[in-house]
C-alpha cells in the first residue's frame, strides 16, 4: 500500500471511528460540550481545513460558543456573537449553508468580521446549520487559510457530521425533558401516598372522615401558601401539631 493509499486508509478509518462515537450519543448520557469538543477536533483531522467552531443556542435563542478546535477558533467564534455578523449567524438566522465563501471578497458583507478572520489567518469559511428538520439549535463553522479549500465530497461529509451532531444533541434533549417528567409524575405520585397517611392520622385524632380531613389540610395549605405535599411531610414528621390543623376546623365554624 502505498502512502497515499495508506493516507486514505487512516482517514477512512477516523471517519469511521467518528460516526461511531456520535451514533454512541444517541444511546447513553453524554457530555455535550466534550463530545462536541471531539467533533470540532475530528472536523480538522479529517477535512482540508484549519479550524472549527461550533456554537448552539440556548434556552432563549442566543448563540452561544460551545466548541472550538482551538483558542484562535473559540475567539474568532466570540468575535461573531459579540458583533452579531459572520457567517454562523448568517446560517444559523437564515437555515442557510454559507459555502466556499472567500473572505476576500466578504468585506461588504461582513465589515467587521471579515478583516478580524483575514488577520487571523483565514482565507475561507464554511458554516452549516446544525438542525433536524425545522428545527435550527445551532451551527457548525469551518475554517480554512486559503480559499476554495474543500471539495464536493468534503462539503458532504462536513453536512453529515453536523446532522448526526444535531441529532445527538436533540436526542439527549428529549432524554432530559423525558426525565424530568418522568421525575416530576413520581414526585406527584410519592406525594400523593403522604398525603393519604396525613389524611388517615387527621381523620383518626379528629373524629372525622378522611374527606374533611382532607378539606382541612388543603385549606391549611392555601391559607400558609405551602405546597399541599409539603403540608402532609409536615404533618407525617411530626412538625405540624394535629391538633393545629383542628383548631383551623375550629375557628372557621
Amino acid at each position: 500500500m502505498n502512502r497515499t493509499a495508506e493516507s486514505a486508509a487512516a482517514r477512512e478509518a477516523l471517519v469511521t471511528r467518528t460516526f461511531l462515537e456520535l451514533a454512541d450519543t444517541l444511546v447513553a448520557d453524554f457530555d455535550i460540550i466534550d463530545s462536541l469538543t471531539v467533533l470540532a477536533d475530528r472536523c480538522v483531522e479529517i477535512l482540508d481545513i484549519d479550524a472549527t467552531g461550533i456554537l448552539l443556542a440556548d434556552a432563549g435563542g442566543l448563540l452561544r460558543v460551545i466548541a472550538a478546535s482551538s483558542e484562535q477558533a473559540r475567539l474568532i467564534e466570540l468575535f461573531q456573537l459579540q458583533n452579531d455578523e459572520g457567517p454562523c449567524t448568517e446560517a444559523f438566522s437564515s437555515g442557510v449553508p454559507v459555502i466556499d465563501l472567500d473572505l476576500h471578497d466578504a468585506s461588504e458583507r461582513w465589515p467587521r468580521f471579515t478583516p478580524y478572520a483575514i488577520a487571523a489567518g483565514f482565507g475561507s469559511v464554511y458554516a452549516i446549520p446544525l438542525r433536524l428538520r425545522g428545527n435550527i439549535i445551532g451551527a457548525l463553522n469551518l475554517f480554512g487559510s486559503g480559499p476554495g479549500a474543500l471539495t464536493g465530497p468534503d462539503l458532504v461529509l462536513a453536512q453529515a457530521l453536523a446532522d448526526l451532531a444535531s441529532i445527538a444533541i436533540l436526542q439527549a434533549q428529549a432524554a432530559t425533558e423525558a426525565r424530568r417528567r418522568d421525575e416530576q409524575l413520581q414526585h406527584a405520585l410519592d406525594g400523593r401516598i403522604i398525603i393519604e397517611q396525613a389524611k388517615g392520622m387527621l381523620a383518626e385524632h379528629a373524629g372525622i372522615d378522611v374527606a374533611a380531613a382532607f378539606d382541612l389540610i388543603r385549606a391549611r395549605s392555601r391559607t400558609t401558601n405551602v405546597k399541599l405535599t409539603d403540608v402532609a411531610h409536615h404533618m407525617v414528621s411530626g412538625r405540624l401539631g394535629l391538633d393545629d390543623l383542628v383548631a383551623d376546623r375550629a375557628r372557621r365554624r
